[in-house]
């Protein structure tokens, strides 16, 4: 098998596993702080390896250091939203909500980077606008009334979009060892902040539903992240974007469903389905096309 594939694979598998399964240690009463601060913990491990791959090269200019802080930053902000999202709602709604985040990435390149999408991603950005209604709708009285879950998950969608543009514009000038790191280096600055936000005087599970859980599902995270930067190292975005954004929340809400035992309603289904394909649509747009 051709190293691009079993990246791409392994990343997806790992990133759709990880969705399904985030959410368990808040709900065993392991706080969304300290979730936190065991996701960036991880984090380190993959942020070494993969500078010691490229000899301890890391781009230090002004910046290189401002946008990989920038989107350090706003990666860890959407991990802390998506933490408490996904206590308070379901991973199988929340996770298709997060996957049409291109359509903020590829709005910002229109705008700022006179960048022009092509069919597949204007269909794509179509059923995003469609999906989104769907994901909260309630037949009758309570119709529209949209969640606490619903409003975070759109929280993640905007700062992993902002993100993913602000990537797009480092990578004309930086190298992927580097966004990793800067990514490790700003999620590990919040520890502090997280471990002020816990209330400690609160129970706190600290068994192996707790931390150890945490870590075992964040683990999953970060050494999907780190197989996504070799899969677009050694594959063609065209072909590893539509696996990876599609896949694993797909994934994910395969295995929420299962966990869950039982099915959405119809209007759920639907927007689950139109925002699957939504992310399929926008991550199959070339490149190419995109240019004006």
């Amino acid at each position: 098998m051709k190293s691009w594939l079993t990246y791409t694979l392994l990343a997806t598998t790992l990133m759709g596993v990880w969705g399904a399964f985030a959410g368990l240690p808040s709900q065993h009463g392991f706080p969304e702080t300290l979730i936190y601060v065991v996701w960036a913990l991880t984090m380190i491990p993959p942020a070494l390896l993969v500078l010691h791959r490229a000899g301890w090269r890391l781009q230090r200019d002004a910046r290189a250091v401002v946008l990989g802080l920038v989107i350090g930053v706003l990666g860890a902000g959407g991990q802390m939203i998506l933490f408490y999202a996904v206590k308070d709602g379901p991973s199988y709604l929340i996770f298709p909500i997060i996957s049409m985040s291109p359509v903020i990435t590829i709005g910002l390149s229109y705008c700022l980077l006179k960048e022009r999408t092509g069919r597949l991603g204007m269909a794509g950005i179509v059923l995003a606008v469609l999906a989104l209604p769907l994901f909260d709708y309630s037949p009758g009285a309570a119709a529209h009334s949209y969640g606490p879950w619903f409003l975070m998950a759109i929280g993640v969608l905007l700062a992993w979009g902002l993100q993913a543009y602000f990537i797009k514009l480092a990578n004309a000038t930086m190298e992927a060892e580097s966004i990793f790191f800067y990514m490790t280096a700003s999620g590990l600055l919040f520890i502090p902040l997280a471990l002020l936000m816990t209330d400690f005087s609160q129970p706190i599970n600290m068994g192996w539903q707790g931390p150890y859980l945490a870590a075992a599902t964040q683990v999953l995270n970060a050494l999907g992240a780190l197989a996504l930067v070799y899969a677009f190292r050694y594959g063609k975005a065209l072909v590893v974007s539509p696996m990876v954004n599609a896949g694993a929340p797909l994934l994910t809400t395969i295995l929420s469903v299962l966990m869950a035992a039982t099915l959405p309603g119809g209007a759920k289904l639907l927007g689950i389905g139109l925002s699957l394909a939504a992310a399929l649509l926008l991550a199959l747009q070339p490149e190419e096309a995109a240019q004006a």
